[in-house]
């Protein structure tokens, strides 16, 4: 085997254990962490007008830059 050959095959199982090392520190004695627990809430929209949302809608659509391929180009 070449050195090339050794030198790659060693990348790989480097490779190999980085990506499976959570799994692998798991399994370790004395390496648990506890759990994390994500504080996220749901937040509830305010009440508002149910049309309001739509106008928003409408509005942000509008304001959307286009693209017409017909038109002629402005020489900057």
């Amino acid at each position: 085997m070449s050195i090339v050959g050794i030198v790659l095959l060693v990348a790989a199982i480097v490779l190999l254990v980085a990506a499976e090392w959570p799994r692998f520190g798991r399994r370790l004695p004395g390496a648990s962490r506890p759990k994390r627990r994500g504080h996220l809430r749901v937040v509830q929209p305010p009440e508002s007008d149910p049309d309001e949302f739509q106008r928003a809608v409408e509005r942000d659509l509008a304001n959307l830059p286009t693209y017409d391929p017909r038109a002629k180009r402005e020489k900057s």
